[in-house]
């Protein structure tokens, strides 16, 4: 069973920056389509995604300031949030699409 694990949260203010990270147990990071999903308030919500030939993907509110990566090498998947909204207070996850197991997420909360 993969295990994921999310790192990089933490508390900042609106038009700030945060880099999330994700390991993965093991090399799946380099076939699968990998994404970062958040739970506000509601239900999980996928943020952004990309595929094993590296295409990219955004929700609407996060185009242009979100930015998904990876390194295949070291089983990771980044996300690369600037000019963070208050709206974007929430766990977030990274997971396969479609998702399996989730891992404990990490918690950006944003805050003036």
């Amino acid at each position: 069973q993969v295990q994921l694990v999310e790192s990089g949260g933490g508390l900042l203010q609106p038009g700030g920056s945060l880099r999330l990270s994700c390991a993965a147990s093991e090399s799946i990071v380099s076939p699968l389509v990998m994404a970062w999903y958040r739970q506000g308030q509601g239900k999980k919500e996928l943020v952004a995604s990309i595929s094993r030939f590296d295409t990219t993907t955004y929700a609407d509110d996060v185009k242009g300031r979100f930015t998904i990566s990876k390194d295949v090498a070291k089983n990771q998947v980044y996300l690369q949030m600037n000019n963070i909204k208050l709206a974007d207070t929430a766990v977030y996850y990274c997971n396969t699409v479609p998702s399996t197991t989730w891992g404990p997420g990490t918690q950006v909360t944003v805050s003036s």
